[in-house]
């Protein structure tokens, strides 16, 4: 199996930022934009600019009729930071065994380290896809469905998916890589462009899009 790079690696986290300052832009309006995960502020459903263009052009490329759903763009990091504590508690639970440096690189398959985390520079998207009435289509296990609830399914190449789900994870794939974003392989729903993990996977630079906050 090809090796996967968490989100904990140091390699990931040495990566330089050199922000290019585009603004986090609302995508109610040009992407649909589900509920789910919704906030107070809006942050969820903001996105760099650039990024939301390229998802844009990537859904020209789905199946008549499909449209992205986005669950989740952009997160504050006392959000992300949160979640990560959350999970990382669920897995002390369920490994008592485990060292804590075990646990940790353990919980960053599923939810990125402040430090690392797309999602806090608005670079990062949770999303699906539906048909035009709303419904989802089959992906194989639920967004966000950790790597303990789904079996390992959350896994973008899990074994034993039915086809129609690793075709619909291929026709995913196929666009939204046509626009220059990345997958986090423990994630079939997580995609980046311009964070720290796009950077270390195309081997740019530097990120393009660092830590931002939702004015």
């Amino acid at each position: 199996m090809e090796e996967i790079v968490l989100m904990s690696d140091p390699r990931v986290a040495a990566v330089a930022v050199e922000d290019c300052g585009e603004p986090l832009v609302d995508c109610r309006g040009t992407l649909r934009v589900d509920e789910r995960r919704s906030d107070t502020t809006g942050s969820w459903a903001h996105l760099r600019s650039g990024v939301v263009e390229r998802l844009v052009r990537a859904e020209e490329l789905l199946p008549a009729g499909w449209r992205w759903l986005l669950v989740e763009g952009h997160r504050p990091p006392a959000v992300q930071q949160r979640i990560f504590d959350g999970y990382l508690a669920t897995l002390r639970e369920l490994r008592p065994g485990a060292s804590e440096s075990e646990l940790t690189t353990a919980a960053t398959r599923w939810v990125a380290p402040l430090a690392t985390a797309g999602h806090v520079a608005g670079a990062a998207v949770d999303l699906t896809m539906c048909t035009a009435s709303g419904t989802e289509v089959d992906m194989g296990c639920p967004e966000a469905a950790t790597p303990e609830e789904s079996g390992g399914a959350c896994y973008t190449n899990a074994r034993g998916l039915t086809r129609p789900a690793r075709q619909n994870r291929a026709v995913m794939g196929e666009a939204l890589s046509s626009m220059g974003l990345v997958n986090y392989p423990t994630e079939w729903w997580h995609w980046s462009y311009g964070d720290r993990y796009w950077a270390f996977t195309v081997g740019a630079g530097s990120a393009v899009y660092g830590p931002k906050e939702l004015i």
